[in-house]
């Protein structure tokens, strides 16, 4: 039951981290599993027995959620961008009643109330979210990923700045590889090892690995590094910093709308039936998340 859920969970982190202003970290507290995400991976050399069955089992369901929704990603924001984004908005604001369960559980565990500090922190990173999603324009740019010395430098780095932003609630990897006009490049070479590796193409599959793998180095280091500033926050200023993420989670449905090209001339036909659907499916994608949640806090019991 555990493990499959954790596949689950996985694969729902693994799909945000594709989908441009949506944050896997922030799938990941609305799941509720953020905590022992940041732990396994900070303590996976200290504890590998019990950091591995979560970490493992999650990481298979991150990669399907990847490679298998790629896709259908690119479709459904080509073809439906403001149903597909409110949708992402459900699955994003079904985890802060939970969150906000945190935020105050840590409040007492330190016999604090809410002051200045936490209402600055909050609204700093409300604002942070706001004004980095419009620093973005989406452009579908027309240049390809090749091999290259060069190319594997910067897929390195795309992948150390991809795991800072993916693993921090609230700030979207995806969005950022767009600002840096390599996104569109990467869900193309995506897509296209999941055809080589479909139709066997082995000559395919490794000149494709060749380009992912930096890509994949940069992300697991990155990871590390910002898992341990993270845990370190979490233990020293737990009510802050979950001020801080529920300001991230808070404002990332604006960041989802703004950057799907969810408001666009194209969407906006027959703006009455896609609101209808796209509320009906958005109350779906809320509990989905929310009691995902919820489970998560029985099975951890």
């Amino acid at each position: 039951m555990k493990l499959l859920w954790l596949v689950l969970n996985g694969m729902l982190i693994g799909i945000s981290n594709i989908i441009p202003g949506v944050s896997g970290g922030t799938m990941a507290v609305s799941l509720g599993i953020y905590d022992d995400f940041i732990f396994s991976i900070t303590h996976l050399f200290k504890n590998k027995k019990k950091s591995a069955k979560f970490l493992l089992p999650l990481g298979v369901g991150i990669v399907i959620g990847v490679l298998c929704f790629s896709y259908a990603i690119e479709f459904l924001l080509s073809e439906f961008p403001f149903i597909t984004a409110l949708i992402f908005v459900g699955l994003i604001i079904g985890g802060v009643p939970i969150l906000n369960q945190e935020f105050k559980q840590s409040l007492q565990e330190k016999n604090e109330k809410v002051s200045l500090k936490h209402v600055l922190v909050f609204l700093f990173f409300v604002l942070f979210i706001i004004g980095f999603s419009l620093m973005q324009e989406p452009t579908m740019d027309s240049f390809s990923i090749t091999f290259s010395l060069e190319m594997i430098l910067i897929l390195f780095v795309l992948g150390v700045i991809a795991s800072v932003t993916m693993i921090v609630p609230g700030v979207s990897g995806s969005l950022v590889l767009m600002i840096l006009g390599y996104y569109y490049q990467l869900i193309q070479l995506l897509n296209q090892f999941s055809q080589n590796v479909l139709t066997l193409n082995w000559v395919g599959i490794f000149e494709d690995l060749l380009l992912i793998l930096p890509f994949g180095i940069g992300i697991i280091i990155g990871v590390f590094v910002i898992s341990k500033l993270l845990e370190f926050l979490f233990v020293n200023f737990p009510s802050i910093t979950y001020s801080g993420i529920l300001g991230l989670v808070i404002a990332s449905p604006f960041s989802v709308l703004y950057n799907t090209n969810a408001f666009s001339s194209t969407s906006l036909e027959n703006m009455g039936l896609k609101l209808l659907i796209g509320i009906i499916l958005m109350a779906g994608s809320f509990s989905i998340t929310y009691y995902l949640g919820k489970l998560e806090e029985k099975i951890t019991e």
